[in-house]
């Protein structure tokens, strides 16, 4: 992998991705979340990432420090983190029985990993590198929401998958214009992982899951305009 991340670092972004899809599509579809093998996958896929970036020592390319802003500038990341809670306004209950449902949480913590290292990690960096910045935001997000439909393949619904490409589209500019302004992946990482964790402790109440992807929406537009007239802590190269 190292090779091609040498030669061509858009195409190792992508490869990474279809990785991803080919591991987790086909257990999901056939096993559920809640899966040991699930869990197995990701955290296969996880391991070899971290293990990547830490041999050739690319934390600070791909976001693993710290944020570097003063104590005093943390509501920066307040919309994100009122938005975090999204999934739990519908009320509490748990989507398994049992070890599958630590199971379950468990991967979902390591989704949000993998997929905040391989869409605002190893795709933005590397298009943020070619393109102008608001570019290569939108590209980001777009493919990561639009990665998304492949939940179709794994037996989801056509409108619950088309309202979850438009939920996740917002996240996905969420999650770039903070990565891009802040410098650091870690509180996207655990932002994302939480959003995703607790999907599954979330109660039934169509209501409140339209209210939640209503405020996602809204929140986005306002939160990323107001972001985009801060200054960016990433270059727009690395060298």
């Amino acid at each position: 992998m190292k090779k091609l991340y040498d030669k061509n670092e858009l195409w190792f972004a992508l490869i990474w991705i279809f990785i991803y899809c080919g591991v987790t599509i086909p257990i999901r579809g056939n096993l559920g979340d809640e899966s040991i093998f699930m869990l197995l996958g990701l955290l296969l896929i996880a391991a070899c990432i971290f293990a990547f970036v830490k041999k050739y020592r690319l934390e600070e390319k791909y976001g693993l420090v710290k944020w570097q802003g003063k104590a005093s500038d943390y509501w920066f990341f307040i919309p994100m983190l009122i938005l975090m809670t999204g999934n739990l306004w519908r009320g509490f209950a748990l989507a398994y029985s049992g070890v599958s449902q630590i199971f379950a949480v468990l991967s979902m913590l390591l989704v949000g990993f993998i997929e905040e290292m391989l869409f605002r990690g190893f795709l933005f960096r590397i298009l943020l590198k070619k393109d102008p910045a608001p570019v290569a935001i939108t590209i980001t997000a777009v493919t990561f929401g639009i990665g998304h439909i492949v939940n179709l393949l794994a037996g989801q619904a056509s409108l619950e998958t088309v309202i979850q490409v438009l939920f996740a589209v917002a996240w996905g500019y969420i999650l770039t214009f903070v990565f891009y302004k802040s410098g650091s992946l870690l509180v996207c990482i655990a932002v994302h992982s939480l959003v995703d964790a607790f999907s599954v402790f979330a109660g039934e109440n169509i209501t409140m899951e339209w209210v939640y992807f209503g405020a996602t929406i809204l929140i986005a537009v306002i939160y990323c305009l107001y972001l985009s007239r801060k200054p960016a802590a990433l270059k727009k190269s690395y060298e």
